[in-house]
């Protein structure tokens, strides 16, 4: 894997039903998240991505995918898988902003793996307290495509909403 520099990017497409929502190009932070940013792009590389699902949209707020357990139809687990590893924190003064990019985690602050969620809305409280590792670049109104669909009581969209993930230089 190479070292990311200001020109990488990653493309994430969104399909659901088998009909493509559009893409969603993310720059990244790699001078304040290096760790965040080769982890993304280690797991994106090796096809973790492909095939999950933004499984938590909240309107207001933001998008969350990348789980590996959202590749099964099984929803109850959906929001609770991981790479089978956890990445240290790099919280950085990076703003959570519309179009920024953040790894979620559970309460403990080392807890990440490859969960992400893209802010729909400015999200302040989030600062220092979550990885901002990137930044929409493109593919904002897919963003919010996504984030209006109907969606069960967790926040899980009825329809599944899959992405691929691919890194590029531009």
């Amino acid at each position: 894997m190479s070292e990311p520099t200001e020109n990488t990017r990653a493309t994430i497409t969104v399909s659901s039903k088998g009909t493509q929502l559009g893409e969603i190009v993310l720059r990244f932070f790699h001078d304040v998240a290096p760790g965040h940013v080769k982890n993304f792009m280690k797991l994106a590389q090796e096809g973790v991505y492909n095939g999950t699902t933004f499984h938590r949209v909240i309107p207001g707020f933001m998008i969350q995918g990348g789980d590996p357990n959202s590749k099964n139809p099984d929803r109850a687990s959906h929001g609770m898988g991981g790479p089978g590893y956890q990445i240290k924190a790099e919280f950085n003064s990076k703003p959570h902003k519309r179009g920024v990019v953040s790894m979620a985690r559970s309460n403990e602050p080392d807890s990440a793996g490859s969960q992400f969620f893209i802010c729909v809305a400015d999200a302040n409280f989030l600062d220092w307290q979550y990885t901002a590792f990137g930044e929409v670049v493109s593919g904002m109104d897919v963003v919010d495509k996504v984030v209006a669909m109907k969606r069960d009581g967790r926040d899980n969209p009825f329809e599944r909403v899959e992405m691929t993930v691919a890194i590029s230089e531009s």
